[in-house]
């Protein structure tokens, strides 16, 4: 018959006293002292002293009371209760008007550079200002890159920098779609904004 394993708040595996710290034992309660510090829970000159105690303790009996008055029982987040997260702003974009401005920068992975945002932000850009707003930015992005791709062949360097201004193009182009199915709005950068 095996022996019950002693444990702790949460169902942590609390080691024996005698058993000896390993180094990530040592630099977790570490890590726990500076929070400590950080929070103004302890001052400069005790956060040393147990820094010290911390860092030469040999055995889990010596290093738990380093930390045991500062965080009595293990912390285990609980998710807050429904009512403390406020109601969504007034205007705030549903599921379609979201998915709708995701579309306008994914589209261009399709091979629709400039007719994809061009068709999002006239088919539900009159509806929904947020649509608009991500049709917009795609637009102008589409059309700064195309304009580059047409410019800089007529430079020596231009043409080295073409592909890396694509790729560059298609994580932001992602990077967009993602931002806009999460209710914030995206800029990219370096773009020649002409669309408003």
């Amino acid at each position: 018959m095996q022996a019950a394993v002693p444990r702790g708040p949460g169902g942590r595996v609390v080691p024996h006293p005698q058993l000896r710290v390993t180094d990530q034992d040592r630099e977790q309660v570490v890590e726990r002292i500076k929070t400590a510090f950080a929070e103004g829970r302890i001052d400069k000159d005790e956060m040393d002293l147990r820094l010290d105690r911390a860092m030469t303790a040999r055995t889990h009996g010596e290093l738990a009371p380093v930390v045991q008055d500062l965080y009595p029982q293990e912390y285990v987040p609980r998710p807050a209760p429904a009512h403390a997260y406020p109601p969504p702003y007034p205007g705030a974009p549903d599921a379609a008007e979201r998915i709708g401005a995701s579309a306008a920068h994914l589209l261009a992975l399709t091979g629709l550079i400039v007719i994809g945002p061009l068709i999002m932000m006239l088919v539900m850009g009159r509806r929904s200002p947020y649509v608009r707003r991500h049709a917009v930015e795609a637009l102008n992005c589409h059309l700064t890159m195309l304009g580059a791709t047409i410019l800089l062949p007529f430079t020596v360097i231009g043409v080295a920098l073409i592909p890396v201004i694509w790729v560059v193009g298609l994580i932001l182009w992602i990077l967009g779609g993602i931002v806009a199915l999460g209710d914030s709005d995206f800029r990219y950068p370096m773009t020649v904004r002409l669309v408003k």
